[in-house]
């Protein structure tokens, strides 16, 4: 204190040495300081002690398990007692449907599994610290994607695995694999997980899975889920004790919210579409105005839109060869008929909260909203149910000829396959088809609501140039429409929905929830390069852009290299796409076009692939001796198969290769990425 006094007098002194020695203001100030004294030496120490911070998954004295760190899926695990994690890499939802049918599995065999993992959400580092678990097991349901590669949600997780070296001692495994075996890559993920986690020291428990989605994945997925539940069991050295439990994920409440405070739609923020906010991505997607619509057919009974989408003010960019991504909505009458059939207003308030409170994933779609909104943006009411779905079913179902049916098409019996293959895949029942054929199937709607798996965006390659066009994406898509055995009309969902969006000119414009993907498609860096495009029906679509492209690049005085078309097609009076525009390209002197008609020709059909072969010498030479780049979009099922076996044929003959070296000599074109394929099945 002597030298705040000391202090205090100095300047009283100075400032008038008549003064008093102390001030008003200097007795307040030091009597604070006194009392913040005291009670800084006696007071103090004798305050309720605090509890030290929580920490991952310390224990603490109480009954209510510790929080763990949202992304750091050990101490979840160990927080809520789990010991089988199930990861899935997904595309279109399949995977993580599948991983969530064995995390709820694992409870009939009385084990624990912590809900379906996306392993973008999580810290990957950890897999190695799953040792620490008492007989723990890590589950991969990969899906392949594209060419090859990883899905979305696992390609970061793919990269740090190819690259990194963690020890994965001590850690046991499951891979299910899921392909399409049209794709030369078939099932290349499934089959790196199992093989590199293996490398890594991790202990496989059960041969991979593959799955086919040519052929049956769902009996592919079965046939590996019987063997793998026994092999985990024996692997533990645990009894096969099969419980009766619910195999509900969630719980139905109904909120006490305002209208505003609902989902309408919206992907992953609330208001999103009042509000938009960049960056747009497939969890922001941007409302594009609908500017222009048209028919590209000229005749028969079949349609093709031409649908441009505006995308200024966006900060949306893209490329030719790109992929813009649609929201679809599904057709209101087969929504209706859900509340038709099990009685419910559908514009009742719902929110489906999950029943496990470690899971990051609270619902299965944007919640709350209401059931109409659910049926509409959210699930995917026309596919085929998968058998799971069956067997859920009839628990619902009160006639026993009905419920014996859906509980043999659930089984893994041969005949049970063989009708589920018949009664549910060949004849395309949806799950609103069997609510309609078995009347005393009366689930109820929630329940109906997490069974169905979500709505998937619908992917279209971008047929226009951002080099011509920077603030409109175009679209090519054939209106889908066909006749089930069973007599039904089935309905494209995305392109049913498009068709609705001719603008008009006393409505606001339609709006179009869209994102962009980048693609590896691109055209050569050089425009001298010369290109080679093979694409039938919409496959033309990216050519479009590739050709708009090379149009405007030559149109400003630039050298430009041959730039060839195979396009076919039906009739030349009916379907051919673009016409007039690849009329004007080939009039400017930039494009050479190989058409096929296939029904013009009363004799004999001519497609896309006898043209190739026609041209085998040219292409022979501009792929050998001119660099060029091969392309090659459409069905990869027949076409895109046929014309890589083409193209290896006339390696073969025009140069005098072998069959192993002109097919080493085409696998070293797609490495170098000189020949692409942008195809579909």
């Amino acid at each position: 204190m002597d030298e705040v006094t000391a202090g205090t007098g100095d300047a009283a002194a100075m400032a008038a040495a008549s003064a008093p020695m102390f001030g008003v203001l200097d007795i307040v100030l030091l009597a604070g300081m006194a009392g913040f004294g005291i009670y800084w030496v006696y007071f103090r120490n004798n305050s309720k002690p605090q509890p030290p911070p929580t920490k991952g998954y310390t224990m603490q004295p109480t009954l209510v398990a510790p929080k763990a760190n949202d992304s750091s899926f050990i101490a979840k695990m160990k927080a809520s007692g789990k010991n089988i994690i199930v990861f899935y890499g997904s595309q279109t939802g399949t995977a993580e449907e599948f991983a969530l049918r064995l995390v709820k599995e694992a409870a009939r065999y009385g084990m624990k599994a912590l809900y379906p993992a996306d392993p973008e959400e999580c810290e990957m580092e950890e897999l190695s610290k799953l040792s620490e678990i008492n007989n723990s097991l890590v589950i991969f349901c990969m899906a392949t994607y594209g060419e090859g590669d990883p899905t979305d949600n696992a390609s970061a997780f793919y990269e740090w695995l190819k690259t990194e070296e963690p020890d994965l001692t001590g850690v046991n495994y499951a891979v299910f694999g899921l392909g399409n075996k049209t794709y030369e890559h078939f099932n290349s993920m499934g089959k790196f997980f199992d093989k590199r986690l293996e490398e890594l020291g991790a202990t496989r428990v059960v041969e991979a899975g593959v799955g086919d989605d040519d052929g049956n994945m769902e009996e592919d997925f079965l046939t590996w889920k019987d063997t793998l539940w026994p092999a985990v069991l024996d692997f533990f050295g645990l009894e096969m004790n099969l419980q009766e439990i619910s195999m509900r994920q969630y719980r139905l409440e109904i909120p006490d919210v305002p209208p505003e405070k609902l989902f309408t739609g919206e992907i992953a923020r609330l208001r999103a579409y009042q509000t938009q906010r960049p960056p747009f991505d497939a969890k922001n997607p941007f409302l594009a105005q609908v500017t222009a619509w048209r028919e590209l057919h000229k005749g028969g009974d079949r349609s093709c839109m031409h649908i441009e989408l505006d995308i200024s003010n966006s900060k949306l960019r893209y490329d030719a060869g790109d992929h813009v991504a649609v929201y679809p909505v599904n057709d209101p009458a087969l929504v209706n008929r859900f509340g038709e059939l099990l009685s419910v207003d559908l514009d009742t308030p719902i929110s489906l909260v999950n029943i496990d409170d470690q899971s990051t994933k609270k619902h299965p779609f944007p919640c709350p909203c209401t059931y109409r909104t659910a049926l509409s943006h959210y699930l995917d009411i026309t596919s085929n149910p998968r058998t799971h779905v069956l067997k859920e079913l009839a628990e619902h179902t009160t006639n026993f000829e009905e419920k014996q049916k859906l509980l043999m098409m659930a089984s893994s019996s041969v005949e049970g396959k063989e009708l589920y293959q018949q009664w549910v895949l060949q004849d395309n029942r949806s799950l609103l088809h069997i609510l309609e054929d078995l009347p005393s199937c009366k689930p109820s709607l929630d329940l109906v609501c997490e069974l169905l798996t979500r709505l998937q965006s619908r992917y279209y390659s971008i047929s226009s140039s951002s080099k011509l066009h920077p603030e409109t994406v175009h679209i090519t898509a054939v209106l889908l429409k066909y006749t089930t055995p069973t007599g039904r009309i089935n309905k494209g969902v995305a392109t049913t929905w498009l068709a609705s969006k001719k603008p008009q000119l006393d409505q606001p414009p339609h709006q179009v929830p869209i994102f962009i993907r980048k693609s590896q498609f691109r055209l050569p860096a050089r425009h001298q390069t010369p290109i080679i495009m093979i694409g039938p029906g919409t496959g033309v679509a990216p050519f479009r852009g590739f050709i708009q492209e090379r149009l405007k690049v030559k149109r400003e005085g630039k050298p430009v290299g041959d730039t060839v078309l195979f396009f076919g097609c039906r009739k030349k009076t009916e379907d051919f796409l673009y016409e007039e525009e690849f009329e004007e390209s080939i009039q400017e002197g930039l494009l050479t076009l190989h058409t096929a008609f296939s029904r013009d020709q009363p004799d004999k059909k001519v497609y896309v692939t006898h043209l190739l072969k026609e041209q085998g010498e040219y292409i022979w030479r501009i792929i050998s001796e001119e660099s060029g780049h091969i392309y090659v979009c459409g069905d990869a099922r027949n076409m895109a198969r046929d014309v890589h076996d083409i193209i290896v044929d006339i390696c073969s003959r025009y140069g005098k290769l072998s069959s192993s070296e002109a097919h080493a000599f085409v696998k070293k074109l797609e490495t170098q990425r000189r020949y692409s394929a942008d195809v579909w099945s």
